[in-house]
């Protein structure tokens, strides 16, 4: 067995970021007129119903572009509003499954770093109820390692509803203590290693590795041992909880978690939701504090996240992982060209669709289902995260496809337009 041990090395690297109109005064790494042609494709959007984004972009160790567009409410239920809320660069959002990057990731690659995670470790060694039962119809649990999961092959499901009981049968849970004992019982759904499938269960499972070696929360641990020593004040999970008001959020689906109104279980929410993670996993079977989905931010928080990335895990005089663990987590597997070790990667023609076509093979980032991409492309020395809030909008086609809103129909909602604009403003 492979054992991952890397010294935690201080890294001081200082870049710091300057106020955009600073930036495009002191570098020519761009064109400033490009840019522009951005806005007015996302403006365009906006015009034409898309609700609202913000974007930043990093290059050169810069904030070179920071704009918001649209509303961040533009619906209170499905009434429109007379006056939708314009969005803000300071505008919170719901980053979904950003979230797997920048909490459990994060979380992940500096406990690798400080050498109190073994990513060759079987997942059994920090959740020992992680096994194989009798009746499982495909076995193989005690030899799935942390790696396979990061990796996305390690027979877990895509995902589990917890909080429905007409599917959950004897796994049902709304409560986040019982979900996390019902996560190590749910059965694989192919043979580990046979191939890659994109799994929430994963990251839950990781979430709670985290939580196994740390002995907190992973909501504390990410906000204590990342984010506070990056100052980053609007980075957290449950903000309503911890001061912050509705007001401050991007909107994302208009009747709580109905799909206008198709979709119903035990406790749905109905209202609009603001400032409340969307993901149903997340929000009602995991107290809203998940490895997988619930975490919140905003542009100047996710430019210093981005940036970490950038500098190998430091920022200014902060270290949080080396950047030989950077490297390692963001190399592509060779089963598949577009896994890393959680991050996806620009391996093939296929991730055109997030990447653009002009992004380097070094590229990679990810996703989040309510309207967030973020892309960090080294031989670039970019960083991008456009956040909308594209499910703040009607389902297109209920009885079709409940989860398909018209904010994902838009070229904004779809992502690969605009990080194509913006290659094209840097070349």
């Amino acid at each position: 067995m492979k054992t991952l041990v890397i010294a935690f090395l201080t890294i001081t690297l200082s870049l710091s970021f300057l106020p955009p109109h600073k930036a495009y005064a002191q570098s020519k790494s761009y064109d400033t007129a490009k840019l522009r042609k951005v806005d007015q494709m996302i403006e365009k959007d906006i015009a034409a119903g898309f609700p609202g984004a913000v974007l930043v972009v990093v290059k050169d160790g810069r904030v070179i572009k920071k704009k918001a567009y649209g509303y961040r409410k533009k619906y209170e239920g499905d009434t429109l509003l007379r006056r939708p809320e314009k969005m803000k660069t300071t505008t919170m959002f719901d980053l979904a499954s950003n979230t797997k990057m920048y909490a459990a990731n994060f979380a992940l690659q500096r406990l690798a770093s400080q050498g109190k995670l073994d990513l060759y470790e079987k997942v059994s060694a920090y959740l020992p109820d992680f096994k194989d039962r009798n009746d499982d119809p495909i076995k193989g649990k005690d030899s799935i390692r942390v790696i396979d999961v990061l990796l996305h092959q390690s027979g877990l499901p895509s995902s589990f509803y917890f909080y429905q009981p007409d599917t959950a049968g004897q796994y049902y849970s709304q409560a986040r203590e019982k979900t996390i004992r019902y996560l190590t019982r749910i059965p694989l759904d192919y043979k580990p290693g046979t191939k890659h499938v994109y799994s929430d269960i994963g990251y839950m499972l990781l979430g709670c590795i985290i939580e196994s070696i740390t002995g907190k929360t992973l909501d504390v641990y990410a906000e204590q041992e990342l984010y506070k020593p990056l100052k980053l004040t609007h980075t957290l999970f449950n903000p309503l909880k911890k001061g912050f008001k509705a007001q401050s959020f991007a909107a994302t689906e208009r009747l709580g978690n109905t799909r206008d109104g198709v979709i119903h279980f035990p406790n749905i929410r109905t209202y609009t939701l603001q400032g409340e993670a969307h993901d149903e996993k997340a929000f009602y079977s995991m107290g809203g504090v998940s490895g997988h989905a619930g975490l919140f931010s905003r542009a100047d928080d996710m430019a210093v996240l981005l940036q970490v990335m950038l500098n190998g895990g430091s920022y200014k005089h902060v270290s949080l992982f080396t950047k030989q663990t950077a490297e390692l987590f963001t190399t592509a597997a060779s089963s598949d060209p577009t896994y890393a070790l959680g991050w996806r990667k620009n391996g093939s023609r296929d991730m055109e669709w997030m990447f653009g076509p002009y992004a380097s093979k070094q590229a990679y980032g990810h996703t989040g289902w309510t309207g967030t991409v973020t892309i960090i492309d080294p031989a670039h020395k970019l960083g991008i995260a456009l956040l909308t809030n594209k499910k703040h909008s009607p389902v297109a086609n209920p009885a079709e496809n409940p989860n398909v809103f018209e904010g994902d129909l838009f070229p904004t909602g779809s992502y690969g337009s605009v990080i194509k604009a913006i290659y094209e403003a840097i070349e």
